[in-house]
């Protein structure tokens, strides 16, 4: 692995044998959220989520603070992300000429950022506490228009964090949406100290899919293969809001009470030079 540096910032660590050129970034520099980089997620599948808010980033000493804490009754968190899935806007009532008849998907929007193939990486500090976990993936705002991974994306979870310890989850490549038609492949994953920075990367190929963790290679995926622009995301969620009662777990009552933090130093995305 190389560095690449970026003026007054952490340098990035690449994967060696190839040169690489910076298209996107952000430094998190000032003292609020750059939105026209990022938007919040607020629904899922069509439904507004309870525990996901728009007030639980703050821009803090170069960095993405992201914060569980208690609003309006509900332990919250924040998702960040550079465009949407169309399947996630809840559906709003409609009428096709004279007929009842309901478009089965919410408001589109723009998207702020999409990318295909290159380098993706985040710097950031893990939380501390058990009881909501972190992310950093990109998604295709189409995913599981159809069964053809290469025409409507995947998701690709570059850095999945559900505990307290620094256990890393293995990364994914999921196809064909959230219903009968998902597929899953799955590599690596390993421990890290929650107590320091860590870099976490994806190298997207048309052939495969290589992941590192502080520049040391993690695994590869060689199916599941997009082919089309997806946006990146950095999200948190609340642990128990999946659960039957969809109420959180104590844990994560116990990690808004101490004030636990989940911090991102940067997201930069380079492209391949030919």
């Amino acid at each position: 692995m190389k560095k690449y540096d970026v003026k007054d910032h952490e340098p990035s660590v690449l994967p060696d044998g190839y040169e690489f050129e910076l298209v996107w970034s952000d430094e998190f520099d000032g003292d609020k959220l750059d939105e026209t980089k990022w938007d919040y997620r607020l629904c899922m599948m069509g439904k507004r989520h309870p525990a996901w808010t728009d007030k639980g980033v703050k821009i803090e000493n170069g960095c993405a603070v992201f914060s569980i804490f208690e609003e309006n009754g509900e332990i919250v968190s924040s998702q960040l992300q550079t465009g949407y899935n169309f399947m996630d806007q809840p559906v709003e009532k409609t009428t096709f000429g004279k007929e009842h008849l309901q478009w089965p998907i919410g408001k589109l929007k723009d998207n702020k950022f999409t990318h295909r193939y290159g380098y993706y990486e985040c710097r950031c500090k893990l939380q501390e506490h058990t009881g909501w976990r972190s992310a950093f993936w990109i998604q295709s705002p189409i995913i599981g228009a159809s069964n053809d991974s290469k025409k409507t994306g995947t998701e690709i979870d570059i850095m999945e964090c559900f505990v307290a310890n620094g256990a890393i989850k293995p990364h994914n490549a999921f196809t064909g949406g959230y219903g009968l038609d998902m597929k899953r492949s799955k590599v690596g994953g390993k421990n890290v100290s929650p107590d320091e920075f860590h870099t976490f990367g994806l190298l997207w190929l048309p052939d495969k899919y290589v992941f590192y963790i502080d520049g040391e290679e993690d695994g590869v995926i060689t199916d599941k293969l997009s082919d089309t622009d997806e946006f990146i995301l950095i999200s948190t969620e609340t642990d128990g809001y999946r659960n039957e009662d969809h109420r959180p777990t104590e844990e994560a009552i116990q990690a808004a009470k101490a004030g636990d933090k989940f911090v991102v130093d940067f997201v930069r995305v380079f492209d391949i030079k030919e």
